[in-house]
């Protein structure tokens, strides 16, 4: 089995790719897996966890030949409108709960989810299905792998790439008072009010 073990971050554009593997983005965000060339050849791709192969990646495998990624086509959800406010609109809801999305002009596009989907048409969007390669934005999904849930690169919702907890939420729709009032009388009792 041939074993694919890193990318060719700085290609020279000189490289002779000597097969491709196409793969659907949930396979290419995985770290440690078996598939097969577009020839048919067994490889092994064992990369560090989290480094997302995009559409495109050459990458090397432990002989030194070189093999290109292809972004597999698969099922996904388009969103489109010619409203700019709606458009901005469906984009925030999405990523106010974590959706790997993949924007362009005027659409943006994400694994299917019919409940998403739902959210989307009641706000005015036009959905459909279609095959396309889903290449989503860097960020929460780019080369840190994100909220991947493959049995080897499971990553805990409550942490993003940063490494801090969603703690520090970018959005409060609820106020905070971080004002501590202390009564002390002898008994060295504490009153807290939050």
């Amino acid at each position: 089995m041939i074993k694919i073990i890193e990318k060719i971050l700085h290609p020279t554009g000189e490289e002779i790719i000597k097969d491709s593997i196409c793969l659907p983005f949930d396979e290419r965000k995985r770290g440690r897996f078996k598939t097969q060339t577009v020839t048919g050849q067994e490889v092994g791709i064992l990369i560090d966890r989290g480094e997302v192969m995009r559409g495109g990646t050459l990458m090397r495998c432990e002989a030194g030949d070189v093999y290109k990624i292809i972004a597999a086509d698969e099922v996904v959800t388009t969103a489109t409108t010619d409203d700019p406010t709606l458009f901005a609109r469906g984009c925030y809801h999405l990523g106010n709960r974590h959706v790997a999305l993949q924007v362009g002009d005027g659409w943006l596009r994400y694994q299917n989810d019919y409940v998403l989907d739902d959210m989307l048409i009641q706000l005015g969007l036009k959905v459909i299905h279609e095959p396309a390669p889903f290449e989503p934005e860097n960020g929460a999904y780019g080369d840190h792998g994100g909220h991947s849930h493959g049995d080897d690169d499971y990553v805990h919702p409550d942490i993003n790439d940063h490494g801090h907890s969603h703690d520090d939420s970018h959005e409060h729709s609820h106020s905070h008072d971080h004002s501590h009032s202390h009564s002390h009388d002898h008994s060295h009792s504490h009153k807290h009010d939050h």
